[in-house]
């Protein structure tokens, strides 16, 4: 957080920028759509886990059935489960990396650097709180699940057990993916918009360390489309139902 924080003051402070006024339309529309990054990233983030475990699962019903897999007189095949494993790491993490790098860009580009200052608040303000909550309720479900199956509430197989195992379902991937994920997202985007700033001023004539927006122009509006349409694009590849392991008709 404290990385964070830092990285949001030498935003300010390298580009001159003199106040955020949330009053401004622009500023507070990016300041709503920041704090919309962290939620959308953490969907991506669990959607991500349960796609993977859901193969991982497929395989592992699919090599019970090989001959001698279940009776322990043939090894399975480990080396298929850790292949899902990298391939579903790979393919799941281009999409909210690309929201990580191109959303702070099309945000400075379409509505100037005071806006984008709004959005990176956004993003630090929301993704904080949420990466506190999630790691904590997701914490308190898996610990719930365990105390639980030590005898409480009926212990294993009860109502109160099967309850707890959906709830733990939930709260693994955001305890241990999504969660600790949003605190590396804040700071890829504070050093994406520190970095890509440039292409949104030009100095202002006669005064050192002052810049202007560029404004739009068929330039930034065009460097702007094509970052709405990576994004866009990167979530309809995400969507597709093409998967890295077995289909579940040979499962």
């Amino acid at each position: 957080m404290l990385a964070a924080v830092a990285l949001f003051a030498a935003f300010y402070s390298d580009w001159g920028l003199t106040a955020i006024n949330l009053i401004k339309w622009q500023v507070f529309a990016a300041f709503l759509i920041g704090g919309s990054i962290p939620f959308l990233f953490s969907s991506l983030a669990i959607r991500a886990v349960g796609r993977a475990a859901y193969l991982i699962v497929n395989e592992v019903r699919f090599q019970f059935k090989v001959p001698g897999v279940w009776e322990g007189t043939k090894d399975p095949d480990y080396a298929k489960v850790v292949d899902i494993c990298t391939a579903a790491a790979q393919k799941e993490l281009l999409t909210p990396a690309l929201l990580a790098i191109v959303s702070p860009m099309v945000i400075g580009l379409l509505f100037g650097l005071e806006a984008l200052a709004g959005f990176l608040a956004g993003v630090i303000l929301v993704g904080q709180l949420l990466a506190v909550f999630m790691s904590n309720a997701g914490g308190a479900w898996d610990n719930a699940k365990k105390t639980i199956e030590d005898g409480l509430y009926g212990g294993k197989g009860s109502e109160a057990h099967k309850a707890a195992v959906v709830g733990d379902t939930v709260g693994d991937p955001m305890k241990d993916t999504a969660g600790p994920a949003l605190n590396p997202l804040i700071k890829v985007i504070n050093l994406i918009s520190i970095i890509s700033a440039s292409l949104m001023v030009v100095p202002v004539a006669g005064e050192i360390g002052k810049f202007q927006d560029r404004g739009l122009n068929p330039v930034t509006i065009s460097l702007a489309v094509i970052g709405i349409i990576v994004i866009v694009a990167s979530f309809l590849f995400s969507r597709k139902s093409e998967s890295f392991g077995r289909e579940d008709v040979e499962a």
